[in-house]
């Protein structure tokens, strides 16, 4: 094994595209190696998250953000290859919490710096929460990864058959758990909610009438239940971006909502493990805080009041006990989630007084759920060698997809960086890297604002 793969030294790199992402990245990093804190890097791009965005989603790594700690360096596709190829600081574990496209754009540009056995890094990725669309894409597209994590039981089963149904090797899935699972159990009181929480998504629902709506009724349950305090909780300020576009923000249509909102309802910012700690229920559409709150054994509403379709991603929740209404929320349903849904999602609820009790699969979640990914990859590193990445596709299995693919992150059919896009600003003057910075940030900003503001003006005008 190379010297850099000893445990004292051992080098992990974590590419996210979002908050979210590099949430699930930076946290899945602790949990394959927790002696050893990641390097953190941001591809840039439209959802580059802010520096606002990386304090609140409270990842405590030495390349996260806080006290002491380095911020993720933003740095293209390319510039990234050029970061962990072979005659720079060896980088022995490289997680990928990119969207589909940018994963298999790595992992070509990977296959053309390692093209025969060698020692590199093992590549490793994964979903961030729930998946709901886009199954098939979204998988092979991250094929070719040494590992391909899996959320829970039922997720590892779905991966594998489409791997085997395409005739591609499965053998990468490995069943994990969501990394952020935990948090204090859910104590309850006497049976009714004090503190009612609707996690919003930002684009499920996507029409600016379906959330208004939505806004509309969580502001309704707060004046039917003056007892209670409603807190909407936000994904994002105007401007920025999380992994989905959000055309309308909910701090928007709150200046709209006829009556606004009353003073037991209110919009909050924040870290979702926080915000769940006094939470007494959860409601949201599909949101992965549903999972996050299921663990801590909290009702969880799932709403079908838009109906159960496969866009909102709430059918994803068929089984659970969570489905349900505002309606039967205002009269003072607490949902109880079914156990054996839940250990199949790997979401068993902590031990407490809000755990799921009843069913022995309850309490069936493995002793350590990282276990076997962590089995795996040590079973890896410690190779002299490794094969080179065999993603699914190739120029000869996707010859009118992968290309396109490839070169929406400046490489060439052959995973090689195109001409220029390599370069780096290290070579620049100070000046000039503050200056190519803030002409990036002014892009983002003018590309956000047609977004959320042009863009559904120009819709309506249409319409006329």
């Amino acid at each position: 094994m190379p010297a850099s793969s000893s445990r004292g030294d051992r080098r992990i790199a974590v590419l996210a595209d979002s908050d979210t992402r590099w949430k699930w990245g930076a946290l899945t990093a602790r949990r394959l190696a927790p002696d050893h804190r990641p390097t953190g890097y941001l591809l840039r791009g439209r959802a580059t998250p802010t520096a606002r965005q990386l304090d609140e989603v409270g990842v405590e790594t030495g390349a996260g953000t806080g006290a002491g700690a380095t911020a993720p360096t933003e740095v293209t596709c390319a510039e990234f290859l050029a970061e962990i190829a072979p005659g720079r600081d060896r980088h022995d574990v490289v997680v990928l919490a990119l969207v589909g496209g940018a994963v298999q754009a790595v992992l070509h540009g990977a296959r053309a710096l390692w093209p025969d056995p060698a020692a590199r890094p093992v590549f490793v990725t994964g979903y961030v929460g729930v998946v709901y669309e886009k199954l098939a894409d979204g998988l092979l597209l991250r094929h070719g990864a040494d590992l391909v994590l899996a959320n829970s039981r039922h997720d590892a089963g779905r991966f594998r058959a489409v791997y085997e149904g395409v005739g591609a090797d499965p053998d990468a899935v490995t069943e994990t758990v969501l990394p952020f699972l935990g948090g204090a159990p859910h104590v309850p009181g006497a049976g009714r909610a004090r503190t009612v929480v609707f996690a919003v998504q930002p684009s499920v629902p996507e029409s600016r009438a379906d959330r208004a709506y939505l806004l509309a009724r969580a502001a309704g349950h707060a004046r039917r239940h003056p007892d209670r305090q409603v807190a909407v909780k936000l994904r994002s300020r105007p401007g920025e971006h999380t992994t989905h576009l959000e055309e309308h923000p909910y701090q928007r249509l709150a200046a709209h909502l006829p009556g606004g909102l009353p003073a037991n309802c209110r919009l909050v910012y924040g870290n979702m493990g926080e915000v769940l700690d006094g939470a007494d229920l959860l409601v949201t559409v599909s949101s992965t805080a549903a999972l996050e709150s299921l663990h801590r054994g909290i009702p969880t509403a799932v709403l079908t009041d838009l109906g159960v379709r496969e866009a909102l991603g709430n059918h994803h929740f068929l089984g659970s006990g969570c489905l349900t209404s505002w309606d039967r929320l205002d009269e003072g349903l607490l949902p109880r989630a079914n156990p054996d849904w839940l250990a199949d999602q790997g979401v068993a609820p902590i031990a407490g007084p809000g755990a799921a009790r009843g069913s022995s699969t309850a309490a069936a979640e493995p002793v350590d759920p990282f276990g076997a990914a962590r089995a795996r990859l040590a079973e890896l590193l410690g190779r002299e060698q490794l094969p080179p990445l065999a993603p699914y596709y190739t120029p000869a299995t996707a010859p009118g997809y992968l290309p396109g693919i490839l070169a929406r992150h400046h490489l060439a059919p052959d995973g090689t960086p195109l001409s220029g896009a390599a370069r780096r600003d290290a070579g620049r003057s100070p000046a000039r890297r503050w200056l190519r910075a803030h002409l990036r940030e002014a892009a983002r900003g003018a590309y956000r604002h047609g977004v959320q503001r042009v863009a559904p003006v120009i819709r309506r005008l249409g319409e006329l």
